[in-house]
C-alpha cells in the first residue's frame, strides 16, 4: 500500500501536465490558465472560512468552557481540500472540491470512519501478543495468554560480567 501510494504521487504531476495539455487544446491556453486561476483562488478562500470557523469556533468554547462543536475530520478535511485546490491542477482541484463541498463530505466522513475502524481493529488485534521480560511473559493487553504459534523456542540464559562499559556488558 505504501508503495502504492509513492507511485501515485509521482505520477500525479505527469497526470496534471497531461491534463492540462488537453484542457488547454479543447478550450484554449488563456481559459486553462483561467480555471487553474479559479481553482487556487477558491482554495483560498476555503482556507480562510476553515481557519475563521476553526478559531471562532475554539475561542466559543474556552469562553463558555464547553467542548468544541462540529467535527474535527470536517475541518481536517476542509483544511486538505483547500489545500489540494490551491495546487495548480485539475485532479487535485477535483479532489479538493470533493473535500471542500458541503453536500459531499458526509459519505468522505462515512468512508473515512469505516476505514479507521477497520484499521483500528486490525492493528489492536495484531497488538494483543505476548511479551517476553526479564523474570516470565507478559500477557497481552486484554491479559489472557496467546496460544503457541508453533515458532521454534531457542532456551538460553543471561549472563551478566558486571562490566557495562565492555562491548558484552550489561547497562541494566
Amino acid at each position: 500500500m505504501p508503495l502504492l501510494i509513492v507511485i501515485a504521487l509521482m505520477a500525479l504531476p505527469f497526470l496534471e501536465i497531461w491534463l492540462m495539455i488537453l484542457v488547454g487544446q479543447q478550450i484554449g491556453v488563456a481559459w486553462t490558465i483561467a480555471a487553474l486561476f479559479a481553482l487556487s483562488t477558491a482554495g483560498v478562500l476555503v482556507l480562510r472560512r476553515a481557519g475563521t470557523t476553526t478559531f471562532r469556533e475554539a475561542d466559543r468554547a474556552m469562553r463558555t468552557g464547553q467542548p468544541p462543536k462540529g467535527s474535527l475530520l470536517d475541518t481536517l478535511m476542509l483544511l486538505v481540500g483547500g489545500i489540494l485546490l490551491i495546487i495548480p491542477g485539475f485532479v487535485t482541484g477535483a479532489l479538493g472540491a470533493l473535500l471542500a463541498l458541503p453536500f459531499t463530505r458526509p459519505a468522505l466522513r462515512w468512508a473515512f470512519t469505516a476505514w479507521a475502524e477497520r484499521r483500528i481493529r486490525r492493528l489492536r488485534d495484531s497488538a494483543e501478543a505476548e511479551f517476553v521480560a526479564q523474570g516470565g511473559v507478559v500477557p497481552g493487553p486484554r491479559g489472557e495468554p496467546r496460544a503457541p504459534s508453533g515458532g521454534r523456542v531457542i532456551r538460553g540464559r543471561i549472563v551478566e560480567d558486571g562490566t557495562p562499559d565492555q562491548p558484552g556488558g550489561t547497562t541494566a
